[in-house]
């Protein structure tokens, strides 16, 4: 009796998985994802974030940086707007309302929102060297907001939580109420869309669209090779190994990213118009 109980109760979570949450596909690589949370949610709790973080971050001072950060990002936004709208994706981003600030901080890396809000840290500077190299790494954070990796990441969170909560209404029986919430308190865990960690495969697929929003705006995507064996070469040496190291670990790896990008520049190189 107890074993039909269970099976029973984990086949009501597993249909009430399978009937929440809308089916879309991502623009560019046209993966169906399916997600639990709608825009008007995720993006209210980005904004709120992106307020918090920007009342306790130094803006960069430096005008002519902040000004490259700036012009390479709404050259990127312009030209994926433009794409969205022109092969039925408008609706997806027609709540963004994008923003690109450089920040005091010598970490390498930059993060992007949910809605666009976009932050590049003064020590990817010297990584990139060139705004055609910025342009592959804020490609790289506008194809995180475009393909709603974030939506995506909490989908599976809360769809992980329900089946937690079956998971303790179970162990609540056996164990008690205080057991039951202690299952659900570890198996539930909070959202930040800073520093976000994706998966390899949202990473892998960022990559692909990054290089080919890059290409879109008039940057060369074949800048994305050199660039990323700087990053390769300089996540071993001493200065920055460490920050590095933290922004790629969750990252496919630098041989498969090479191959990668070899393997989908054919397919940007339709997309480029040297400016």
């Amino acid at each position: 009796m107890k074993s039909f109980k269970f099976f029973l109760t984990s086949a009501v979570a597993l249909m009430m998985l399978a009937s929440c949450g809308t089916t879309s596909k991502v623009p560019i690589t046209g993966r169906k994802q399916r997600l639990s949370v709608s825009d008007e949610q995720i993006l209210s709790l980005s904004a709120s974030q992106y307020k918090q973080y920007l009342s306790s971050a130094k803006i960069s001072t430096n005008a002519t940086n902040t000004a490259m950060v700036q012009r390479v990002g709404k050259n990127l936004a312009n030209a994926v707007v433009n794409y969205l709208a022109n092969n039925g994706y408008a609706n997806e981003v027609k709540n963004y309302a994008w923003e690109f600030n450089l920040v005091q901080n010598n970490s390498v890396n930059a993060f992007c929102m949910p809605g666009g809000k976009i932050v590049v840290y003064e020590g990817m500077l010297p990584v990139t060297q060139d705004e055609a190299s910025l342009a592959i790494v804020l490609g790289h954070e506008i194809a995180h907001a475009v393909a709603k990796h974030s939506a995506e990441q909490m989908s599976k969170q809360n769809n992980q939580s329900l089946l937690a909560s079956v998971g303790a209404s179970i162990v609540g029986a056996k164990l008690g109420e205080n057991a039951a919430n202690l299952a659900t308190s570890v198996a539930s865990t909070g959202l930040t869309f800073l520093n976000a960690h994706y998966s390899r495969d949202n990473e892998s697929e960022a990559d692909h669209m990054g290089l080919i929003f890059a290409a879109m705006a008039g940057y060369d995507p074949n800048t994305a090779l050199t660039f990323w064996k700087r990053m390769s070469q300089a996540s071993s040496g001493s200065s920055s190994g460490g920050a590095l190291q933290s922004y790629l670990s969750s990252h496919p790896s630098d041989t498969k990213r090479v191959s990668d990008i070899q393997r989908w520049l054919p397919e940007a190189m339709q997309y480029y118009k040297a400016k």
